[in-house]
């Protein structure tokens, strides 16, 4: 449909041009073209070379020969029908081309001199001099405006066929150089397969083969989804290339395609037909080492602990192993119970996480808060919790109170790992990211890393004697010390009432702090009877039966996310891939954030750097184009977009500079004044 109008808009563009310019052939173009042979002599039967010089004025490009999802390329055929007997053209040789995004649609372009190489072959009957020439056609566009184009290109003198010609008496040096600009053909075929909405191609390249920032130009075209992410990974000598297919893509029998090996003309012109493509990989990628990722999976898991809703958890879990004594063998199987706990809710939620990804959903990092029933589960848990730590009931297991045990201790690891990974922090963006790239055993390693390090605390208090002994002892404190606990826990269960209403919408949470207050109401009564040495009656766990029923029945009818977004004072326009585009061509510096109502990281962000006067005074002198990406509820678009820049989650903050530059990714914890002086640099370069 988008080729259709597009030759809808040349078509009447061109009536229009026709109708002001009737001679258009000779009117000025946009893109100068001129035709030049390497050799002005032939041998009858031979071929020559012939260029065709495309030079694009300053905004304007040109196209390759599958302009991507719009464009055209060059089209040239012989003016005098009479010659086609004695002449005919090859196909046409285009150098490497560049990628060019505008409003989400993919082209491959050119926006600098260009040399097209077509062969002319020479009848053998042939013999004397031709004055030849040629119908040119092409499109020239910005990245507002496209204009079809044509030249009449004339060889003068034209090219002499003779028996006894020596080519290289008049032979064009310049050949050489144009030709090198041409993609080296890859010697052994390549294979590609077709796996669902995927094409994987198999592409023999030898494992020393330098690659930086590569892109696959299919030359095909309509067989795949061009703005897509494309996959780069190495098996052995194998470079495998992931492709996201076209919807409705025609039948597939070859395939042939430009291997761009670096930001540069080097580049590998390919023939594929149907074989065999290895199932896995290493993912190709210029980013920090797998071991560098289990180290910042174990730091960003480490860190996870200062979280306000796992702080409480954590503290009291430790707390419980003073008032275990001096034994060693408790303490330490406390540890591993608690390690064991969080580790499992780890790789289960990281094998979910790539389950789902595997089966196409469009899901990142901390995807379980995007779900309003999850965040309605996180709420009455905290409630639960809240009350526990208040002293409204006593809540033995996972052993918060009383003395612990390895079961208690692997359902608090399973809690604090649940409530805590929604979070994403220093260190853990890189390895998140990596973790939904790499292959499945290793990514399952980093999910791994991360339970570790969330772990770690409370492993070293149970197998280190010495930082036991600097635990404060048992004593009348502790019950402050647990009342003070319910503080964080209360406003994280606050939090998550806000959370509710930006996912599920204002009944939602009506519904919610319903079946919260009952649940509320009936903690408190065990407690009473706890406190009376009571047990609960059939009635009471009744209850409990009927809140839970009222939750499965009542809530999910209630959800109706709002459609309003947070206002900013920057005016952030909502992200889009056109948007990005716009403000990308308007020539002005970008910034493009993506945060989440769920994201802490995000949020204290906002505070100290991007909410404020200075940032908006310095935003508004450079005039920054700031575009906001809410991730809070699911979105499809953002996650692609996450997952093109590595990204498993928010925050993610890119900087774009004035005149359409390379973006450049902040750091997850932005200081001050960075905006701002990246704003103020911009204006004066």
């Amino acid at each position: 449909m988008r080729r259709f109008c597009l030759w809808i808009a040349v078509l009447l563009n061109a009536l229009v041009l026709l109708a002001a310019l009737p001679a258009a052939a000779q009117a000025p173009t946009h893109i100068k073209a001129e035709l030049i042979a390497e050799s002005r002599s032939v041998a009858p039967g031979g071929t020559v070379t012939l260029a065709i010089r495309m030079t694009p004025q300053a905004g304007w490009h040109g196209y390759w020969l599958n302009p991507g999802d719009a464009g055209l390329g060059i089209e040239l055929a012989l003016e005098d029908a009479r010659m086609k007997p004695l002449f005919s053209l090859g196909m046409l040789q285009y150098p490497v081309p560049q990628t060019l995004v505008v409003r989400g649609l993919m082209n491959h372009v050119y926006e600098a001199e260009y040399v097209v190489l077509v062969p002319l072959r020479v009848d053998a009957r042939a013999s004397g001099a031709f004055p030849l020439a040629f119908n040119a056609r092409w499109l020239a566009c910005t990245d507002k405006i496209c204009v079809p184009e044509s030249a009449r290109l004339v060889l003068s003198p034209g090219i002499t066929i003779k028996p006894a010609t020596n080519p290289a008496e008049d032979r064009d040096m310049r050949f050489d150089g144009w030709r090198a600009a041409l993609p080296a053909p890859l010697g052994t075929p390549a294979t590609f397969a077709i796996d669902g909405n995927r094409l994987r191609i198999a592409v023999p390249l030898p494992a020393s083969v330098a690659i930086d920032q590569p892109h696959l130009f299919v030359a095909d075209e309509y067989q795949v989804k061009y703005a897509a992410p494309q996959r780069f990974l190495r098996d052995g000598n194998l470079l495998v290339v992931e492709l996201e297919r076209a919807k409705d893509a025609p039948p597939l029998a070859a395939l042939g395609a430009v291997l761009r090996l670096a930001k540069g003309p080097d580049g590998l012109a390919i023939t594929a037909a149907p074989g065999p493509v290895p199932a896995g990989g290493t993912p190709l990628s210029q980013g920090p080492s797998l071991g560098w990722l289990l180290l910042s999976a174990l730091l960003g898991g480490l860190l996870l602990n200062v979280m306000p809703c796992v702080f409480p958890i954590l503290s009291l879990k430790a707390l419980s192993l003073a008032r275990a004594g001096e034994s060693e063998t408790q303490a330490r199987a406390e540890g591993l119970a608690y390690t064991a706990g969080v580790m499992l809710a780890c790789l289960a939620l990281g094998a979910l996480l790539l389950a789902l990804r595997a089966g196409g959903e469009q899901v990142g990092w901390a995807f379980q808060l995007q779900e309003p029933l999850v965040v309605a589960a996180l709420l009455l848990l905290a409630v639960t919790i809240t009350a526990n730590l208040a002293g409204l009931f006593e809540f033995s297991v996972p052993g918060f109170a009383s003395e612990g045990s390895p079961q208690g201790a692997f359902a608090t690891g399973l809690l604090a790992a649940f409530v805590a990974t929604p979070c994403t922090g220093p260190f853990m963006a890189a390895a998140m990211g990596a973790a939904l790239l790499l292959p499945v055993a290793q990514a399952m390693a980093l999910f791994a890393a991360l339970g570790l390090g969330l772990a770690l605390p409370f492993l070293a208090l149970a197998f280190v004697p010495a930082l036991r002994r600097r635990l404060p002892r048992p004593g009348a404190w502790m019950a402050r010390f647990k009342l003070a606990m319910a503080v964080p826990m209360g406003l994280t269960a606050l939090a998550l009432i806000w959370l509710a209403w930006r996912v599920g919408g204002q009944w939602f949470v009506a519904a919610l702090l319903f079946v919260a207050f009952g649940v509320l109401i009936q903690l408190t009564r065990i407690g009473l009877a706890q406190r009376l040495g009571r047990e609960l009656g059939k009635w009471q766990w009744a209850a409990f039966i009927a809140l839970g029923l009222l939750f499965c029945l009542l809530l999910p009818a209630t959800i109706n996310p709002p459609r309003q977004s947070e206002s900013s004072i920057l005016s952030a326009q909502p992200f889009s891939e056109s948007a990005l585009a716009s403000g990308r061509a308007s020539g002005k510096p970008v910034f493009l954030y993506f945060t989440a109502d769920w994201c802490l990281t995000c949020k204290v962000n906002e505070a100290a750097a991007i909410e404020r006067e200075e940032t908006r005074a310095a935003f508004e002198k450079a005039d920054v184009v700031v575009l906001r990406g809410d991730w809070t509820r699911r979105d499809p678009a953002i996650t692609r977009f996450l997952t093109a820049q590595g990204a498993a989650g928010v925050p993610l903050y890119i900087w774009y500079p004035a005149g359409g530059g390379a973006g450049q990714q902040l750091p997850q914890v932005l200081t001050p004044a960075l905006l701002a002086e990246l704003a103020t640099k911009t204006r004066t370069d």
